[in-house]
């Protein structure tokens, strides 16, 4: 067992900052750093490090520790693992006591095994391509052709699997190691009584999770066999989940966070090719679709993402399906082809990392540009093939979070197809009701999609016309529920602050007093703080002070003889305030889509072309739908306060 004194100067060694940067993306912000949590799903960094106090938060979920705790809970390791990584990293000498290691759990010995197993396992394959004559004659003969130096492939960990099917175990069992360890890590499989290796003449490519340690192999084969596919992966085990894991990672971690960019590429021979030529930020997704889990991955490190695929039609192809993925998960996404006959590995061995550099930045195309050049390619004058591209292009459209760069690439995409910016509006609209109506069942989430893009008139529209419908009454009630109940839980991933500033994330306040104090929640949540009632009390500015008494002391108070005398129960507001935010929120919307309505009412009647005319009249029809969705949310009451 680890000694108190060693366990004393591990923590005081230990830099908080450090330890979480070697995992998060963090970014000073005062005397504190702050990132996305890596603990739950969020856009908004409400994740804060205190190198003074040497622990981490997350305001958002609640996670909180030191940088032991941080180590266990990320990649699920003990108490004692994660103390000998930090006096590792830090060069701290471990004193044992003489107690033998407790309180280990079954299941963390299982992994444990695992981990230890899989090192065994990279150490024989790498020895056995260095130094036998089986490795050296096919292994790094292939490595050597495809311009791998010897450091390049020691700093990977590359190996060779011997033909031989028995020689692995017969050297595993010697050296202590149990078969129900081999099989659960996946090494070794049962041939009847037997016991054989699972990967046999192969080159080793090793999986390493964020920590370094090896999880599983890629293993390719060398000579053509119709019958035998080109690679086998080690099959997913407690260590291993696939679609959660990208190649090279632990490697270019520290990279991507410096270069805030990442270069996706396909195949592990793609990734060290680059990481050779100097180019570190690279990771692959192993020849797989792009997953969720491994987006997520890479936004612990940056928000930027540049997608490096092979030229051809299927290139192309897995280019598209990523940009989806990336997109939702509000991220910046870019795309570079390469030449048809050409991958990233091929390219760099052919021209060098200078040429390579240059040609990314060359060619490197925002995906918007990407996907509407692709898709134009064949379509010609064909209204029909025109028609599919606005949708193809609105589906991408849609995904994007950010209302300010979604308008963005709206009017990119109505000047580029030469289509009203509406009629891309309108549908763009359209389908994030859809997307958002799939992933939210019930509640105010499945119509938090409000047509902004109405809110701004064509320059024929004339305000006088409009009648004094405003939304001050809704927007006051939401700015009383911030204030009474900022604080309080709305859920297991955030507090009411939260979620009424993201599911408002849209909406304008029209009224300068609340829009202030809006936007001062918003910079408290956005520097991973809480906002106090007394904050907005005590404020400098006069007319939110005085709002916040007046909304925060009421004048009346319900008698504690109201129940007794008129046998009418009284519910704590504490116990409905969820309920009360749902409908608020929906009001508000419901009052914004009526002057909406209005507004395009004006149009339908003043509209001057057929064409006009169409367009309003759409647009009507689309508000009323979303007017009648709201206010059955909003308690089935069209017409509000």
């Amino acid at each position: 067992m680890i000694s108190a004194q060693t366990v004393l100067r591990i923590n005081e060694a230990a830099r908080i900052d450090e330890v979480v940067g070697g995992f998060v993306n963090l970014k000073k912000a005062g005397s504190n750093f702050k990132g996305l949590c890596p603990f739950h799903n969020e856009k908004t960094p409400s994740f804060v490090v205190s190198p003074a106090k040497g622990i981490y938060k997350c305001f958002g979920c609640g996670a909180a520790g030191n940088s032991t705790k941080f180590l266990m809970e990320h990649e699920k390791i003990s108490y004692p693992e994660a103390l000998r990584w930090l006096a590792d990293k830090y060069n701290i000498e471990i004193e044992e006591d003489e107690r033998k290691e407790e309180d280990f759990k079954q299941e963390q010995l299982k992994l444990d095994s695992i981990h230890i197993a899989n090192s065994f396992a990279q150490k024989f394959f790498t020895e056995y391509l260095f130094d036998r004559e089986e490795g050296q004659s096919h292994g790094l003969t292939y490595f050597k052709e495809r311009g791998f130096r010897d450091d390049t492939i020691k700093k990977f960990q590359l190996g060779f699997s011997p033909e031989d099917k028995k020689l692995f175990v017969d050297e595993a069992l010697r050296h202590g190691y149990v078969k129900d360890v081999l099989l659960q890590a996946a090494l070794v499989k049962e041939m009847g009584n037997d016991l054989v290796s699972f990967f046999r003449d192969r080159v080793m490519f090793p999986i390493h999770n964020l920590m370094g340690k090896v999880i599983a192999f890629g293993a390719r084969i060398l000579v053509k066999d119709a019958n035998a596919p080109k690679y086998v992966n080690t099959a997913e085990s407690d260590v291993y989940q696939k679609s959660k894991i990208l190649y090279g990672a632990y490697f270019a971690k520290n990279s991507i966070s410096k270069a805030d960019e990442c270069l996706l590429v396909e195949g592990y021979t793609d990734v060290i090719s680059l990481h050779q030529g100097g180019i570190e930020n690279v990771v692959a997704s192993s020849g797989t679709s792009l997953t969720t889990d491994q987006v997520k991955l890479i936004r612990r490190f940056t928000n930027n993402i540049t997608i490096l695929y092979d030229g051809d039609a299927a290139g192309q192809k897995a280019a598209l399906r990523g940009i989806e993925i990336i997109l939702h998960e509000g991220m910046n996404v870019k795309l570079v082809l390469f030449p048809e006959d050409q991958d990233p590995d091929s390219f760099m061995r052919a021209n060098g990392s200078k040429v390579f550099s240059d040609y990314i930045k060359e060619n490197s195309k925002d995906f918007f540009r990407f996907k509407l050049e692709l898709l134009m390619k064949d379509s010609g004058n064909d209204p029909g093939k025109r028609s599919e591209i606005i949708h193809q292009m609105v589906d991408s459209i849609a995904l994007i979070e950010d209302p300010i760069k979604r308008h963005a690439y709206i009017k990119d995409c109505s000047e580029k197809l030469g289509v009203r910016e509406e009629i891309i509006s309108t549908q763009t609209n359209k389908q994030r009701r859809k997307i958002y109506s799939k992933e939210n069942s019930v509640g105010v989430q499945d119509n938090k999609i409000l047509d902004e893009q109405f809110v701004v008139p064509d320059a024929t529209y004339q305000p006088e016309l409009i009648s004094e419908l405003t939304e001050d009454f809704q927007e006051r009630d939401v700015v009383r529920l911030l204030l009474e109940f900022n604080n309080e839980e709305f859920d297991e991933n955030q507090t009411v602050a939260q979620f009424i500033l993201h599911d408002l994330a849209a909406i304008t306040f029209e009224n300068p007093v609340y829009r202030r104090m809006i936007d001062e929640f918003r910079k408290f949540i956005e520097n991973g703080e809480h906002p106090l009632q007394n904050h907005f009390l005590n404020h400098p500015d006069e007319e939110i002070n005085n709002l916040a008494i007046e909304l925060l002391y009421s004048q009346h108070e319900v008698s504690k003889n109201w129940e007794r005398i008129h046998d009418i129960t009284i519910t704590e507001k504490s116990l409905v305030f969820k309920k009360d935010i749902y409908s608020s929120i929906n009001r508000l919307k419901l009052r914004k889509v009526m002057r909406y309505l209005e507004i395009n009412f004006e149009r339908v009647k003043n509209a001057t072309t057929e064409e006009d005319l169409l367009l309003y009249m759409t647009m009507q029809k689309d508000l009323l739908e979303q007017k009648k969705e709201l206010a059955e949310n909003a308690g089935n009451t069209v017409v509000v306060k």
